[in-house]
């Protein structure tokens, strides 16, 4: 049964097309995948669907197909056309223009959707996990809602943090509880956009599993996005490829997944390269903090690591593990408990401990960080953030070429970095936005550059660009790399070395490919074993 119905719909953003001309139906129970490169349109379309405000079809129509209750105004997918409302009211079908329908109507659709977002955790921070859950719960009585929270939290794989504060938690649990809390919402459709991006390959499948089991095989409507080709071929019944705001393929996941995995270019694989001695020092290194609820935190455990210069080297490990604590305590952002941290800068080591001109902040002019929750100046544009932002004073003509540089190192091609660089950053997409922080980086060329998730919302062929630049860097530049990722491809494909962190501790070092075989899914692990 058709349930929505997307006619025509074209969308612009300051003269520029982000959707042409997009036509699709999507049938009540089926889940549509949708896939392409950053920018695409793929968060435009769901944000549109959704209802989200600025996301008006500039032409075209979003038609929902419901069972709509005239007594108390309750929306219901179109099967519930002629069965009887709890108020006791029969549902009748109706096709609605969502965009041009008067505006109770549109609030009572758009109370039947449900939405997860990359990289955004609508949670209540000081709240316990189950308290999220029960907030997100409405027309059951206490125990009831209580047993409802419970299962939904069983589901994601939860129960465990259960009564711990929502702050406390890592960025793949607050992820499975945002699920958790979707799910309570009891939606006609669920949405999601990237869920997934910057999750440990196992978070990732518990993600999907949840997924899986809550709304595909209970017979929802789902619209999903994301650049995993798993994802696609094991939650999608039908796949569109967006191209530059258009369809460009449509129909079975398999095969869209393949003629899209076709033009992922290779990574570049240069000479083995040769890194000189250790730049960076961390012996016996520790973060603990007291949690109300959890007692004494381990977040760092003891570390000893030790980067050569010129090295890129990963640190992998499910979500929790502590490897963004400890990205924070190496650029000295988070003050660490007690160990010993040492950077060489020329002949000089400097205590990274000490504070001041003296201290690390002889070494600060000469570290860059990507941090995994990144920002840019929302009152800047793009040329702007790239340099009167972080205080990178060029002449103007200068700026320019070496903005549009380091934007095609990180992905966009010339004409587009050269159209961008007067938008600002809530006119681009979240890929895009990553990519410019990515570029605000590495612009400034530091000697040691920390990057936590780098190509968490970028898809394949973005990420392969992004590898090569990492390389490159290094090369020319004589750049060292601490990369904190998920992203097994990536660390396969630009690390020399890795670290396996697990509770605050590093279990192990080596080559990449030896230790991403203790983090992955069991068919990931054969397929590497293979390679």
């Amino acid at each position: 049964m058709s349930f929505i119905e997307v006619r025509n719909v074209t969308k612009t953003f300051k003269g520029v097309d982000v959707l042409k001309n997009v036509s699709m139906t999507i049938d009540e129970g089926t889940v549509l995948g949708i896939l392409g490169r950053s920018g695409a349109g793929k968060s435009v379309l769901i944000q549109m669907l959704r209802g989200m405000k600025d996301y008006k079809p500039d032409q075209g129509q979003i038609i929902y197909n419901i069972a709509f209750c005239p007594d108390c105004i309750r929306v219901e997918t179109p099967s519930q056309a002629g069965q009887k409302c709890s108020c006791g009211c029969e549902f009748q079908a109706m096709s609605v223009d969502f965009w041009n329908c008067d505006r109770i109507l549109f609030a009572a659709i758009k109370r039947r959707i449900s939405i997860m977002l990359q990289r955004t955790f609508a949670l209540y921070e000081d709240d316990t996990v189950i308290d999220n859950v029960l907030k997100a719960i409405h027309d059951h009585d206490e125990e009831e809602s209580i047993s409802i929270a419970i299962d939904l939290l069983e589901m994601a794989q939860m129960t465990h943090r259960i009564t711990h504060i929502a702050r406390d938690l890592s960025g793949g649990e607050k992820q499975r509880v945002v699920l958790a809390r979707q799910m309570a919402k009891e939606p006609m459709i669920f949405l999601a956009d990237e869920p997934t991006g910057t999750l440990d390959p196992k978070t990732a499948e518990l993600i999907h599993e949840a997924l899986l089991d809550g709304v595909k095989n209970k017979g929802k409507t789902m619209i999903i996005s994301s650049h995993w080709p798993e994802v696609m071929k094991k939650l999608s019944d039908q796949v569109i490829w967006l191209e530059k705001g258009e369809i460009i393929e449509q129909g079975n996941p398999t095969k869209i997944v393949k003629k899209f995995l076709q033009q992922v270019p290779l990574p570049e694989k240069g000479e083995v390269f040769k890194t000189g001695g250790p730049i960076i020092k961390m012996e016996n290194v520790k973060k603990h903090y007291y949690s109300i609820e959890r007692g004494v935190v381990k977040a760092v455990d003891g570390i000893n690591l030790t980067v050569d210069e010129s090295e890129i080297f990963g640190v992998v490990g499910l979500s929790g593990a502590g490897k963004t604590t400890l990205s924070r305590i190496l650029y000295g952002l988070t003050e660490p408990s007690t160990g010993n941290i040492q950077v060489k800068l020329g002949e000089t080591w400097i205590d990274m401990t000490q504070k001041g001109p003296y201290g690390r902040g002889r070494v600060k002019p000469y570290l860059g960080i990507l941090h995994q929750e990144y920002s840019l100046y929302p009152h800047r544009n793009v040329l702007g953030n790239l340099t009167e932002a972080i205080s990178l004073e060029l002449p103007a003509e200068f700026a320019k070429m070496k903005a549009i540089y380091v934007l095609k190192a990180v992905g966009f091609d010339e004409t587009y970095a050269t159209t961008i660089l007067n938008k600002y950053p809530d006119e681009l997409s979240s890929g895009e936005r990553h990519r410019v922080a990515l570029a605000q980086v590495l612009i400034k060329e530091p000697k040691i550059i920390i990057l936590d998730e780098p190509t968490g919302t970028m898809d394949p062929i973005t990420r392969v660009q992004v590898t090569d630049s990492i390389i490159k860097a290094r090369d020319e530049l004589n750049q060292t790399f601490l990369i904190i990722s998920h992203d097994m491809d990536f660390v396969l494909d630009v690390c020399d070395k890795a670290a396996l962190m697990r509770g605050g501790k590093i279990l192990k070092q080596g080559n990449p490919k030896t230790i991403i075989q203790d983090l992955t899914p069991t068919e990931k692990k054969k397929m590497l074993t293979k390679g």
